[in-house]
């Protein structure tokens, strides 16, 4: 036996170590939380899908193609009223114009391939942003990225489809479901600050949106993120100042 080879807990072949967890079993850990409020807000997709008349396979394209949350249910009333594309376009742009800042931070680098950066940028939402941005993903590889967000969309999918399905045979009218993605978008929040306990920040980020809410309400989302952007840039070199004092 060779007992030169210094072995430590974390070594796969030290006595008694528990070996890594797969990416994507490390994935189904990481999602299981926010996928709690994703497939019920699924739900609550296929469910407006069907009562505004539209056929049920509706649900899963939009979940499928679209992918982009907030803006599938606004999507779906463009869609009955025949909304011209060039409104459509501008409505997409300005509802999901956060993701130009998102993809300032996002992990991309890690992520291995030109099909799995293109998937990885087409399912960028804000669900998997939190989870990969956070301190305790600084580590995460890049196969494990793509499983979470697979992961993510996969619950979104699967409630529209369950809701679609629900509302095309039991036809009751379900109120409160789309309450999910102001549940889930407090709690991301809150883990985001139990994983920094940066109070300045979340500070700023309450002015910015009161600010843009009285400034420009039906634009409240893009003002509130521009405005939050401008101060983070601004306040960069005092945090530069303190960690070097640190």
């Amino acid at each position: 036996m060779d007992s030169s080879r210094e072995t430590t807990p974390s070594d796969p072949a030290a006595p008694g170590a528990e070996p890594a967890p797969s990416d994507l079993r490390a994935a189904l850990a990481d999602s299981g939380s926010v996928g709690l409020a994703l497939f019920p807000l699924g739900v609550a997709l296929g469910v407006l899908v069907v009562h505004s008349q539209l056929a049920w396979w509706w649900a899963p394209v939009f979940a499928g193609v679209v992918y982009a949350g907030s803006l599938e249910f606004l999507l779906i009333g463009l869609v009955v009223a025949a909304t011209p594309l060039a409104q459509v376009a501008l409505t997409a742009f300005l509802v999901n114009f956060r993701h130009v800042f998102y993809a300032l931070s996002f992990p991309l680098h890690r992520v291995r391939g030109r099909w799995a950066k293109g998937y990885a940028t087409f399912a960028l939402t804000d669900e998997a942003y939190a989870l990969t941005t956070g301190a305790s993903a600084r580590e995460w590889r890049g196969r494990r990225i793509l499983w979470l967000q697979v992961l993510c969309q996969g619950y979104w999918v699967a409630g529209a489809v369950v809701g679609a399905g629900a509302a095309a045979l039991l036809p009751v009218q379900l109120d409160g479901l789309d309450f999910a993605l102001t549940a889930l978008f407090v709690v991301l929040a809150v883990d985001g600050y139990r994983a920094e306990r940066d109070i300045p920040v979340v500070i700023v980020a309450l002015l910015c949106a009161l600010v843009a809410r009285v400034l420009l309400p039906g634009q409240m989302l893009p003002v509130a993120l521009g405005l939050f952007t401008v101060a983070l840039l601004i306040g960069r070199p005092f945090a530069r100042k303190e960690l070097t004092r640190a």
